[in-house]
Formats: C-alpha cells, sequence, structure tokens
C-alpha cells in the first residue's frame, strides 16, 4: 500500500464548486465546516472577472458560507496586485461590478457591452483542474457547475480523483489525503 499524502492546504474554486450563482451546491456549507475542523489550511480562489471580491463575499454569505474576505484570492486581485507592481495605468475592460477591486489604481475604464463574445467553456476543467496539477498539486474534478460529461477527459495527467461535488471531495480529502 501506497504512503497516504499528506497535505497541508485546500485550495477551492468557488464558483461551479461551494455555489452555481446565487444557489449552493447541496451540502457545500456543511462539508466546508468539516474541512475547516481539519488540521489543513482552506483557501478560495475564482478566475471570475465578472464581480468584484466584495460582492462575491456578500453572495458567499447570503448562502451561508463562513468565508473570510482575506481568504479569497480572485484573478481580479492578480489583475491588480500586478497592476501595482509594474506601476503601469491599464485600460480595464471589465465589468463594471469588477472596477470596486481597482478603486485607488490609476487606470482607464472602457466598458463594453457584449462587444466581444467569449467561448466560457474553455473549460475550468482544463484551466483549474489542469493548471493546479501542473502546478505539482492534486486536482479534484467534480461535477458540479461547468462541468460537461467525458470533461475529465480534456485533462492531462487525468484529475487524481472525479467527485459528483463539494461534499464528496471533502470526504475524500478528510478520508484519504490527511
Amino acid at each position: 500500500m501506497a504512503a497516504r499524502r499528506a497535505i497541508k492546504a485546500v485550495l477551492v474554486d468557488l464558483s461551479g464548486t461551494l455555489h452555481i450563482e446565487d444557489s449552493a451546491v447541496p451540502g457545500a456549507q456543511e462539508a466546508l465546516k468539516k474541512l475547516r475542523s481539519a488540521p489543513v489550511a482552506v483557501r478560495f480562489v475564482t478566475n471570475t472577472t465578472k464581480e468584484c471580491k466584495q460582492d462575491l463575499l456578500e453572495r458567499l454569505k447570503q448562502l451561508d458560507f463562513d468565508i473570510k474576505e482575506d481568504e479569497i484570492f480572485t484573478s481580479l486581485t492578480a489583475a491588480r496586485n500586478l497592476l501595482e507592481q509594474k506601476k503601469v495605468r491599464p485600460l480595464l475592460m471589465v465589468e463594471k461590478n469588477a472596477l470596486r477591486d481597482f478603486t485607488g489604481a490609476l487606470t482607464i475604464y472602457l466598458q463594453l457591452a457584449h462587444l466581444f463574445a467569449f467561448p466560457f467553456h474553455l473549460q475550468d476543467c482544463r484551466d483549474d483542474v489542469g493548471g493546479a496539477q501542473n502546478a505539482g498539486m492534486l486536482g479534484i474534478l467534480v461535477k458540479t457547475g461547468k462541468y460537461r460529461d467525458a470533461d475529465e477527459d480534456k485533462i492531462h495527467p487525468p484529475p487524481y480523483l472525479i467527485c459528483e461535488s463539494f461534499p464528496h471531495a471533502v470526504e475524500h480529502i478528510l478520508q484519504h489525503l490527511l
């Protein structure tokens, strides 16, 4: 039997894992409480660019998730940090609700209402799970949110684990990875 791989932290993608739009994934709140009771750090990530961190946090609190603002890392946070580090003044082409994450930064905002249509199902499985694995993490794919049949076949190497939902992933983590 292989040695158990003890993990020190869990990064949880928010959209599609804990919630889908304004609805919590069934059992996600209780699963998060179980995960938080384990000796492992829990942080939250999202690549959404349609809303600021504060709006996202409010939505999660309304869904009864116990999450603090400093536990959430967003793509907007990464963008702001890079802008400040490089000391540049960019032209922002983001949703109006995302602008609050750039308050105080020297930016120009251009509202592009439906000018571009992006295929959003390039799939989070490849970007999120595949990206985690490429960074040396264990990638767990949950079949909620944007999941489509056979998404796991788009990730090379395949995900460490495929679960029906976040609560199932938490049970596996608690039983096999700590």
